[in-house]
């Protein structure tokens, strides 16, 4: 199926011709030789970046010696380059991903060695470890390692040759274990991705704008921090602010670079340039690494332009947002930002009974769908739907290639805030994937200005799904990845 071509709104057109919108709103010389929006997005404050370093274990499991003597991997294995590439590859991933790596060169050769380790860990445990079997015939090794060390997250990494699938299973499903069996050894860069992406969601703050109370509840999880703050906030702070330069050149950016403008006036996408820095100011006050906001109701009283552009942005740049105060769907974006390296488009979930399909629509929706360094996908300036106000981005998917769809499924929707008495949230995740069939235009249909159609994979009747609002479509298979980070998190997984 060929992509679909939005066609030209026929609803109060207004298009806005760059030259012209310069020379309305007078950009600065100097936001122009900089780069637009380039120059105006690094003078605003950032989001904090975690301080702590997590502190992540590596031990071999293998007899002592220089040779091995029968028995995979052989004979002809060489014991200290192979470890030797092992440690390489966690180092430089650790440099990367700022990680305290701490490897552990004498081999755990036998119970005793094993047991001398544990009782190491608790006196100091660490937020990981790798542990690497190196040898067919040292599995017990490794079984007695998991069923002993508590709770500590452990990825066992067996390279090829030194396991069956009988080897496997008995830790197949071990809580807070993740055994990865695979001729790769680049794999072992994404393990401490993982181990990464648990302390940054245990030490995220997200701001939820919404009611009139301050106040912070913690996840019980993954740890995350979800940040009352009341909802007046925002256009509180909206309505202190004078435009400046540096909006101008972010109104400019999109002017540039967007396929088309339909609706939105000079006014329109400068607000929506507003919208964007006072989430930035709010952010970095309350020091939050994302925001939510009840939008809807100040869209509704006319008390602020929908932050949909903003938000479209901030995901752009790996900063949650997210619309409604759906504190489920913010903490999916955090996760994808920090695990997968890319935005999800947050959506209102339809289908298609006539195509057994999954529909996706929202009016915000980031444009580097394959990653916060890609490109740009095509993009429209719309109006919010529901209120013909405001700038939304129109993101045109690219069809027939792969998505991944996932959410945090513990409260489903809600603007509620979760409750401070015990129990467990954010524990489970959906996951699905399928393939974009089809971008739907809005006019003639209605919905939101972003609105994809994927077809699932594994799904027989699309009426069977759970009904999970705002679940995010994401760009690419990452199934897989999400799997192996939710065991290791202890987060169970769930059918879409």
């Amino acid at each position: 199926m060929q992509r679909n071509t939005p066609q030209d709104a026929t609803h109060r057109p207004r298009t806005i011709g760059r030259r012209n919108f310069l020379v309305t709103i007078g950009a600065s010389a100097i936001a122009l030789d900089m780069g637009l929006f380039n120059f105006a997005s690094s003078l605003f404050a950032q989001v904090p970046k975690s301080a702590k370093k997590p502190v992540v274990h590596a031990v071999f499991v293998r007899p002592k010696g220089d040779r091995y003597w029968m028995g995979w991997p052989g004979t002809a294995y060489d014991i200290k380059a192979r470890q030797a590439d092992y440690v390489k590859t966690l180092t430089r991933a650790a440099e990367k991903f700022g990680i305290n790596l701490v490897p552990n060169s004498e081999p755990l050769d036998d119970t005793a060695a094993v047991n001398t380790y544990l009782d190491r860990l608790k006196k100091d445990p660490p937020d990981g470890v790798v542990v690497t079997i190196m040898h067919i015939h040292h599995w017990a090794n490794v079984y007695h390692f998991v069923k002993n060390r508590g709770d500590i997250p452990t990825v066992v990494y067996s390279p090829m040759g030194t396991s069956f699938l009988h080897n496997i299973k008995p830790i197949a499903n071990a809580p807070r274990t993740f055994t990865a069996s695979t001729q790769e050894v680049d794999w072992l860069a994404f393990a401490l991705r993982m181990f990464r992406t648990m302390s940054d969601m245990k030490n995220t703050r997200i701001c939820i704008l919404q009611g009139d109370k301050t106040e912070d509840v913690k996840l019980d999880v993954i740890g995350t921090t979800l940040h009352y703050t009341p909802v007046k906030r925002f256009p509180e702070e909206f309505n202190k602010l004078e435009t400046t330069d540096e909006m101008r050149a972010i109104a400019d950016y999109y002017i540039k670079n967007a396929r088309k403008t339909v609706e939105p006036t000079e006014k329109d996408v400068l607000d929506a340039a507003k919208n964007y820095v006072v989430c930035r100011r709010i952010m970095a006050s309350e020091n939050c690494h994302g925001i939510a906001i009840d939008c809807l109701p100040l869209v509704e009283k006319r008390l602020n332009p929908p932050p949909c552009l903003a938000f479209s942005r901030l995901r752009d740049e790996g900063v949650v947002a997210s619309c409604q105060a759906d504190w489920p769907a913010a903490i999916s974006s955090r996760l994808t930002h920090l695990l997968l390296d890319r935005p999800g488009f947050m959506q209102n979930i339809c289908v298609n009974t006539v195509n057994n399909t999954l529909i996706g629509s929202h009016c915000t929706c980031p444009t580097k769908l394959s990653g916060f360094d890609g490109p740009d996908e095509p993009f429209i300036l719309r109006t919010h739907a529901e209120s013909d106000l405001g700038v939304a981005v129109q993101v045109l998917w690219p069809v027939g290639e792969k998505v991944t769809v996932m959410k945090f499924a513990d409260r489903g929707w809600e603007r509620k805030p979760p409750s401070k008495k015990p129990g467990i949230l954010a524990s489970s995740i959906v996951l699905g994937s399928g393939r974009v069939v089809a971008n739907v235009d809005s006019p003639p249909s209605g919905g939101c200005r972003t609105t994809v159609e994927v077809e699932l994979d594994d799904i027989d009747d699309v009426r069977d799904l759970m009904a999970l609002h705002h679940q995010l479509f994401i760009h690419g298979d990452h199934t897989g990845q999400l799997k192996a980070y939710a065991q290791l998190a202890g987060i169970e997984v769930r059918s879409i």
